[in-house]
């Protein structure tokens, strides 16, 4: 049992730095292995409101605490040293099945080897011109976009229609949205969701307005289809919410002006009330939360994403814009691909 412990510490760490070409990985498991994985454990995760993360979690804090007792009261401070090589071993095994279920995707061909991407197009006057489409295309869908909810079923369609603009020959099975026990600490961190990367759940914070929660969603299952960079689910959440309805639309517009707001042209297109409205209600929600834990969660993500192999970290967010601006469209407003 030891030995099986320590070779699993080998393999992670081996894992860990293997120089995996990109190709591979997206040809044996982004669209191979991941394919057969992501709708049954979906499917199996979505037949409960509950989140199996959430029980995953719960358990593994009860384990690591049975365990330290009983190791600490036999052996007393002599146990510290065994005690430190089953956690050693515990995590080398959950880092493996991190990758093996999703974690892999951090390796895949990113989105702008497979599109037709030309970063000469995104300049400060492209990005201008998106800014000031995202404020008359608020001012215009506000109305609309705050009358009627848009529905799982309708935001999933355009989900699919998003993955096949993409490419994608098989359709994954959308995430049910989830609250976790972890709302407390997404709120004070101003998280808006998350994937649960074991059992590929789809989970988002409990006080996001009902405006934000289409392009969450969305984003999340981009994710769920393998989609590991912050950057490509954000740009495969514009993509369903172009193809949603209003509310879609607008979701996606008031996520993008964050990205936009320094290339706002001067005189800048005024934003009406309604969407001005919105804006506050997302400021005085920032307000609330506290900067300490913010400072954490983002230098921690940042560590994360990093020792995953996106390079960028948490600024991987923003290049959502790039994506949007870089990326030629065909007639029918699909992106090209190569």
């Amino acid at each position: 049992m030891r030995r099986a412990g320590w070779a699993a510490v080998l393999v992670a760490a081996v894992a860990a730095v293997a120089p995996l070409p990109r190709s591979l990985v997206e040809r044996w498991f982004s669209q191979g292995l991941y394919r057969s994985i992501q709708p049954a454990l979906t499917s199996i995760s979505n037949l409960t409101p509950i989140p199996l993360f959430d029980l995953l979690c719960l358990s593994a804090i009860a384990v690591a605490a049975v365990a330290s007792y009983r190791v600490l009261r036999v052996e007393g401070t002599r146990g510290t040293l065994r005690l430190l090589r089953l956690l050693v071993q515990g995590g080398a095994v959950a880092y493996l099945a991190f990758l093996a279920i999703w974690g892999m995707n951090y390796r895949r061909v990113p989105l702008t080897e497979k599109l037709s991407f030309d970063s000469a197009r995104v300049t400060p006057d492209a990005a201008g011109e998106l800014a000031a489409r995202a404020i008359d295309s608020l001012n215009r869908l506000y109305t609309p976009a705050h009358a009627r909810p848009t529905t799982m079923a309708d935001l999933a369609s355009a989900f699919h229609d998003a993955e096949r603009a993409l490419g994608s020959p098989d359709r994954i099975v959308p995430g049910r949205p989830k609250t976790t026990l972890l709302g407390g600490y997404f709120h004070y961190a101003s998280i808006a969701g998350m994937t649960d990367p074991f059992f590929l759940e789809t989970l988002i914070a409990p006080d996001l307005l009902d405006v934000e929660r289409p392009f969450v969603i969305a984003h999340e299952w981009g994710h769920l289809a393998g989609y590991a960079d912050e950057s490509e689910a954000n740009y495969v959440a514009w993509l369903t919410c172009m193809r949603g309805d209003a509310r879609a639309q607008y979701s996606a517009w008031l996520a993008l002006l964050g990205d936009v707001r320094d290339f706002i042209p001067k005189p800048a297109p005024r934003l009406d009330a309604g969407p001005r409205g919105d804006l506050l209600a997302l400021r005085y929600r920032y307000s609330r939360t506290s900067p300490m834990l913010r400072a954490a969660a983002r230098e921690s993500y940042d560590k994360y994403l990093k020792a995953n192999r996106v390079e960028s970290g948490i600024e991987s967010y923003d290049l959502v814009v790039q994506l949007i601006l870089g990326t030629k469209l065909s007639a029918a407003g699909d992106p090209v691909l190569r």
